[in-house]
This record gives C-alpha cells, sequence and structure tokens, in this order.
C-alpha cells in the first residue's frame, strides 16, 4: 500500500520572497542566515537528499547525485503565517489576508469572552512576547485569576494561564467560547491556548498549547485523502491548523524529538495514506524567541532523526519535507518573515537529482501527495 509521509519543519524558509518588501521583510533568510554562523552545521541526510540544490538555497552545499527530487516554492496567498502557509500546501489560496489587530482588540470582543467565559477580566489585550508577558503579568493573573490576552502580528488570539489556576482542559474550553466569538467581522485565524507554570524563577510556557483555528475550505488534499477511504495521520498541530477537517487520527506533541518519536512510531501502523507532521518548535522555540543558536541546534538533532526515519521507509512511501513560512532568527522584531520553503521529495518513484526548479505555489506539494497516493 503507498503511503506518505510528510513533514513540515516549521518557519525553516530560505530567502526572501519576490514580494518580501511589501510585508517589511526584504533581506530575511532563515536558513541562508543561519548558515552564515554556522556553516559547519551538520545535516548530512537533508544535503544528501538535495537540500542544498534546491534553486536559491544559501550556504548549504550542493551534493553531485541526490538521492531526492526538489524545489523551491513560492507563496501565493496573502500571509505569511502557519495558517495560510499549510492551507495553501494542501490546495486552498487564501487571497485576502486574516484579520489582525496591532492596536489589541474592540471592547466587544473583550466583553463578550468575559461574560461568556465567567472570568473576573483580563490582563494584557496587546500585542505582545508571550514568554514576556506571562512574566509582566504572571503574578497578577495569579492574584485575580484573569486570563491573560494578548496577540502578535500574526491574525491569533492567544490566552495565557497558569495550570494551577485554569487547567489546560478549563483553558481549552474559554478557547473555543473565544472561537465562537472571533468570526465574521472579528474573525481571527487562530485561538491558542498558552498554559504556563512557575518553575521556581520564572513563569514558563508548558507544552499543553493548542491551536483552535477557522474551519478550512473541504476543497483540499487532506479532505480529497480520506474521501477515499485512506488514513490521514495527523501529528502536532496538523490537526488544530485544519481544525480537524480531513483528519482520520490525530495525536499532540511536546517538541519536535516527541514529533519524530510519534513519526517514525507511525510506521508501525499506518500503512497506507497520510502521515502529517509539523514540528513546530523551530518556530516557537527558536525563531520568535531569535535564537540562531537554538534554531541551528534544531536543523542537526532533526537531520539525525530524519536519518532514523529513512532507514525505516518502504518501497512503497513517499517523503515529503517542506515549510510553511520562514521565522529568521537574524531578522528585526519577533514576527514570521514572508520567504521562499524548500521541498525535498524521496522515495521509489521519486527520480533521483529531479530540479523542479521555482514553483509558484505550496499547493506543489500536496498535488504531488494526490498523484502519489492516486487521488
Amino acid at each position: 500500500m503507498k503511503r506518505v509521509i510528510w513533514i513540515v519543519l516549521d518557519s525553516v524558509g530560505m530567502g526572501e520572497a519576490p514580494d518580501a518588501a511589501a510585508f517589511g521583510d526584504e533581506g530575511s533568510s532563515t536558513i541562508g542566515h543561519i548558515m552564515e554562523k554556522y556553516p559547519d552545521l551538520k545535516i548530512p541526510n537533508l544535503r544528501s537528499l538535495g537540500y542544498g540544490n534546491i534553486d536559491g538555497m544559501q550556504g548549504v552545499e550542493s551534493v553531485e547525485k541526490p538521492k531526492g527530487a526538489f524545489a523551491r516554492l513560492e507563496e501565493l496567498s496573502a500571509g505569511k503565517d502557519t495558517t495560510t502557509g499549510h492551507w495553501e500546501m494542501a490546495g486552498i489560496i487564501t487571497e485576502k489576508p486574516f484579520l489582525t489587530f496591532p492596536d489589541g482588540f474592540p471592547d466587544d470582543v473583550i466583553n463578550e469572552f468575559v461574560e461568556k467565559t465567567g472570568v473576573p477580566g483580563i490582563l494584557g489585550n496587546c500585542v505582545a512576547s508571550g514568554t514576556t508577558i506571562i512574566n509582566e503579568l504572571g503574578d497578577e493573573h495569579m492574584e485575580t485569576k484573569k486570563p491573560i490576552v494578548y496577540t502578535s502580528a500574526d491574525s491569533v488570539f492567544q490566552i495565557a494561564c497558569a495550570e494551577v489556576i485554569y487547567p489546560p482542559e478549563k483553558l481549552y474550553d474559554m478557547c473555543r467560547i473565544a472561537r465562537e466569538i472571533l468570526t465574521g467581522d472579528h474573525a481571527v485565524a487562530r485561538v491558542i491556548a498558552r498554559p504556563f507554570v512557575h518553575d521556581g524563577e520564572k513563569y514558563v510556557r508548558t507544552s499543553n498549547r493548542r491551536d483552535f483555528s477557522l474551519e478550512p475550505s473541504e476543497d483540499n488534499t487532506l479532505v480529497r485523502i480520506k474521501n477515499v477511504g485512506l488514513p490521514v495521520y495527523a501529528i502536532g498541530k496538523i490537526e488544530d491548523i485544519f481544525a480537524g477537517v480531513g483528519i482520520t487520527e490525530a495525536v499532540h506533541t511536546k517538541d519536535n524529538e516527541d514529533g519524530m518519536d510519534k513519526t517514525i512510531e507511525a510506521l508501525d501502523f499506518v500503512k497506507s495514506g497520510l502521515i502529517f507532521t509539523n514540528l513546530v518548535e523551530f518556530d516557537s522555540s527558536w525563531g520568535h524567541r531569535r535564537d540562531v543558536d537554538g534554531y541551528a541546534g534544531g536543523l542537526e538533532s532533526f537531520d539525525l532523526r530524519l536519518g532514523e526515519l529513512l532507514k525505516k521507509l518502504s518501497e512503497e512511501d513517499l517523503l515529503l519535507i517542506t515549510a510553511d513560512h520562514g521565522c529568521d532568527p537574524t531578522f528585526k522584531g519577533t514576527d514570521h518573515t514572508r520567504e521562499y520553503v524548500p521541498l525535498l521529495l524521496y522515495g521509489k518513484g521519486v527520480t533521483p537529482g529531479l530540479d523542479y526548479g521555482t514553483k509558484k505555489g505550496f499547493s506543489f506539494a500536496g498535488e504531488a501527495v494526490e498523484r502519489f497516493l492516486g487521488v
């Protein structure tokens, strides 16, 4: 039975897109700038598949005989966030940007949220770094039991609560209520639960994050695979990004290592269809935090796990590795960056060394998956 393993390295872009200036991202290059600081970065498995052979790839040495095929993908959607990137991979073009709230959310949204959740009010309601705001407002949150609400340059409504005050399931209930409120004129792409604890020195976020997304169109790759009776097994935040649409089974993860553990384990029981994995730490732990060292280490760690995965693939498997946007850790601010993303394809049915060049649309990835599975 044919099977696809599709891994998204969240935020691992490869250089400014042609329209980067419109997003304030001229000069961004996630992989390129990491390689400038770490020219001897050890990613032999990615390189062997053709990572350094991709059009425009900066700093990664090419190989003479790549084992995989490869392409550079240009986003068509009006955005540079997780939702638009993943949806476009599955064939959904977001022509109108999702709403953002750089001045915080309007009073009617906050008042309805307070009324329907029964909380004693909220703290924050501003654009903020998640790791910073929980330490700025954490003590007050503990005293007042008011959830911390904040946003970013993305279309997100984030709710941070100490797990000792609001256990994760209670926080998820708040997020579901917020999701119902944030539609229509106030529709945000995602409502995000951000649980945290105190580690004895400071407040730190836990791995119990959950995303509550708008529902995508059912005219997408995942639904088409599911509709022909094949499994779509989602790992990490894939289920959240697609609001469960087109997913047959899902498992959430703590970090990249856990994501790779679960991907490799899935090979033992998901024998056909799609295993779809998002590795979020590149974005959440290192990209947004502008941690170049952590990002570089994460790439090396992934490459090691990729070596394990490659050994377990069968002759009926197709492996795809791509990204959903950039998040250059050397760039200004803490936002995502509008970049091309790399695509690697590997398997028995793939022509080694086939260079697809630059393709318009992340949907080139989803189309490859559908063709392979005969959907």
